[in-house]
């Protein structure tokens, strides 16, 4: 039995590797629509990030966001520092109150050889629901990209919301926001 036990467990280990993120190099850009097609855009940084894979087949992964590294990049000086301060205060995203976002991955399916498309719980200030992430293995490269578009109004980001608020005009801002991550895998 403890012979079986064993086997079992070397297979488990090297069955399934988990997968460091290189935390500095990789990225998450966020995009932002209003619906007068006025948008924007930024990044954030990762406070960890993992994926797991079996036979060299993505099949998990967790990931967690530093909301207090919220950045605009497509503006400068008072404007970048203005809009940076409203998305992250209670109206946006709470972020003194709810430091970090998190994804984990619940199920992988795989797409084609290096294409997958994943299922998962994402957390923002406080509150989880469920996600579809994509994710594409470059070529000749560990590296990942993934996309994943999720609903603001699911996690009580309500600043020009239609969900929210009444007859915004062309000051509505779409609930959809898009998020493309770049994933260095050391």
């Amino acid at each position: 039995m403890k012979k079986l036990i064993y086997f079992l467990s070397l297979s488990c280990f090297f069955g399934f590797s988990q997968n460091q993120v290189n935390l500095q190099e990789s990225s998450v850009k966020w995009t932002g629509v209003q619906l007068s097609g006025k948008s924007h855009y930024g990044t954030l940084s990762f406070k960890s990030a993992d994926l797991s894979f079996s036979d060299e087949k993505l099949v998990g992964g967790n990931f967690v966001v530093d909301m207090t590294s919220l950045s605009v990049d497509d503006l400068t000086g008072r404007g970048k520092t203005s809009l940076e301060g409203h998305l992250k205060a209670n109206d946006f995203f709470s972020v003194n109150d709810f430091n970090y976002s998190e994804l984990t991955l619940k199920t992988v399916d795989v797409v084609s050889e290096n294409e997958y498309s994943a299922t998962g719980e994402l957390t923002i200030k406080g509150r989880t629901n469920k996600a579809k992430v994509s994710f594409h293995k470059e070529e000749g490269s560990k590296n990942m990209k993934a996309k994943l578009v999720f609903d603001r109004s699911k996690y009580d980001v309500r600043y020009g919301s239609g969900s929210f608020f009444e007859n915004l005009g062309d000051k509505l801002i779409l609930d959809d926001i898009e998020l493309e991550v770049t994933l260095i895998i050391m």
